[in-house]
């Protein structure tokens, strides 16, 4: 049996091409960079490598093409120690993914999912999944395939985080199946039906609720809310200078995962999981910006 805290993470991998541009195009519009950076991404990649950087011994199921994209994919994972030995080559492409980054820190991405859609919950063996404390799910790949695992971690009493992004319709049997649903404004306003949400609060507690699960709505610069085990918590966000949010949110998951699997105090998992991010958004990319645990300062 491995380590208590191991997380295990099915997802996405990407080859990310950033630009920096002035400001982000309206419809219509094309915007000149100086130049483009390719590197590591993909909501799974990150997610695995900020909870390995958080502490974690972690476990990454995805797949990748036989491609020169794929060796990029995957340089930091294996540079940090994560567990790739479930990740399986599709006959596609490596999933691209192009960011587009503006002055302010804002972003535009657009995905290519390529080899993501390959990826499949048979990849996780039992021996996998059942010395794993948290599962991490997101919605890079196919939703089919994270009910499937969804299911199998519910027999085995795996705790399931859950990305909701980005923003799709999912089965109710999947968040039926989760213990923790993670979203930031744009996806709280797609699950209340695409309107603008004044009452956050009022959309987590409906989602809790409904699907007896913990909520956790993270909000940019103002920190985020969470209702957990039915009572409402909330944590500030330390002022950054923000330079790309590109990977932040990735960042806030990977970490909190790794505080849930640590038995970690849920105030303090939260709170190191908002601080980590908020360092990642002063920081350019997305993999390159996850810091390492001890760069994470908590009270």
């Amino acid at each position: 049996m491995t380590s208590i805290s191991r997380v295990l993470v099915f997802g996405s991998t990407n080859v990310d091409l950033v630009m920096r541009v002035a400001a982000l195009p309206v419809s219509g519009e094309t915007v000149l960079a100086d130049e483009y950076l390719a590197v590591p991404g993909g909501k799974g990649a990150n997610q695995a490598l900020a909870a390995c950087r958080a502490g974690a011994t972690t476990c990454f199921i995805s797949a990748v093409g036989n491609d020169d994209h794929a060796r990029l994919a995957l340089t930091e994972l294996e540079r940090s120690g994560v567990d790739l030995s479930g990740l399986a080559q599709s006959k596609r492409n490596t999933g691209c993914a192009v960011v587009l980054v503006d002055d302010a820190g804002r972003n535009q991405i657009g995905v290519a999912s390529g080899a993501n859609l390959d990826v499949h919950a048979g990849q996780v063996s039992n021996e996998q999944l059942q010395s794993s404390s948290v599962l991490v799910l997101q919605q890079e790949v196919p939703a089919l395939e994270n009910l499937q695992l969804v299911r199998r971690a519910q027999q085995l009493k795996i705790q399931v985080l859950y990305n909701l992004a980005p923003a799709s319709n999912v089965p109710d049997e999947l968040l039926a199946g989760c213990d923790w649903l993670v979203v930031n404004q744009v996806e709280v306003s797609f699950l209340a039906g695409g309107s603008h949400v004044d009452d956050v609060e009022k959309i987590a507690r409906k989602l809790s609720d409904r699907h007896r699960l913990n909520v956790v709505v993270t909000l940019g610069d103002k920190g985020l809310i969470a209702i957990v085990n039915g009572d409402w918590l909330k944590q500030a966000a330390p002022l950054v200078r923000v330079r790309d949010t590109t990977g932040a949110g990735d960042t806030f998951v990977g970490y909190l995962a790794a505080g849930i699997a640590e038995f970690m105090p849920i105030e303090l998992a939260l709170g190191r999981a908002v601080e980590a991010a908020s360092i990642a958004c002063s920081r350019m990319g997305a993999q390159q910006s996850i810091p390492l645990v001890d760069d994470v300062v908590t009270d």
